[in-house]
């Protein structure tokens, strides 16, 4: 199946179907083009992305600047604030990762949003299953990984493949505990609060109860031990 209009093409892209999308970081698309910011952000969500758009230079500079997202995909001609605008203003106060795209493939235009701060070039159309490698590339060197698996303890996490094991048995958990799990691998060590958890695991088109998080927490224990998830009481959750 291929889905296609002036600037973009989605190729076939073939895996398992997971019965709920797993959401694990938070992806602003900055796209002026309907279709393309429609098609791509549900793309990225059947990919188990919390997802927000903009359809403009200031209102992607404004949600860039202003929410913590793990990586930004950013269109280089928009209405307001063209992309290079947006990109030259957000360094100045983040290092979000930042995904370019362009209609453009001159090494010129390549250089020019490398040497703005950009982590990655991808040029319209492109392939899907791609953009995806490149994104996920992106967000493992923001968090210094270089491999798919984090290993903790006796528990391994495949990042790619979504999936948990524990002394080398598959673990099942649900879509919200592993993004739960995953975030907080990323960032073992630290300590994640609950405002973060929330911004990052849920997109601004959900709804949450306050206690979820909670729920979550504690099923993650019973299935991956009493220890695995550590409580820092008024600060938030860690994973030492």
């Amino acid at each position: 199946m291929e889905w296609e209009n002036n600037s973009l093409q989605f190729a076939a892209h073939s895996g398992t179907l997971c019965p709920e999308p797993v959401t694990v970081m938070r992806i602003l698309v900055v796209e002026d083009e309907t279709d393309l910011q429609r098609a791509l952000a549900r793309a990225l969500r059947d990919e188990g992305y919390a997802v927000d758009t903009a359809a403009n230079g200031e209102d992607g500079l404004f949600n860039a600047e202003n929410t913590d997202y793990d990586a930004v995909i950013l269109d280089v001609m928009l209405p307001k604030l063209d992309g290079w605008e947006i990109l030259k203003r957000l360094r100045k106060s983040k290092k979000t990762p930042v995904l370019m795209l362009t209609a453009r493939d001159t090494s010129r235009d390549r250089v020019r949003g490398l040497d703005t701060g950009a982590d990655d070039y991808v040029v319209k159309p492109f392939d899907l299953p791609e953009l995806l490698a490149r994104l996920r590339a992106l967000i493992r060197r923001s968090a210094n990984k270089t491999t798919n698996e984090i290993e903790i303890g006796d528990v391994t996490i495949d990042t790619a493949a979504k999936k948990i094991s524990r002394a080398g048995a598959p673990v099942e958990l649900t879509a919200r505990e592993y993004a739960l799990v995953e975030y907080l691998a990323v960032h073992r060590g630290e300590v994640v609060t609950r405002t973060t958890l929330y911004e990052h695991l849920f997109d601004e088109d959900d709804s949450t109860l306050s206690n979820l998080l909670d729920v979550h927490v504690s099923n993650v224990r019973k299935k991956l031990g009493a220890e695995f998830i550590a409580t820092r009481r008024g600060l938030g959750y860690c994973i030492e």
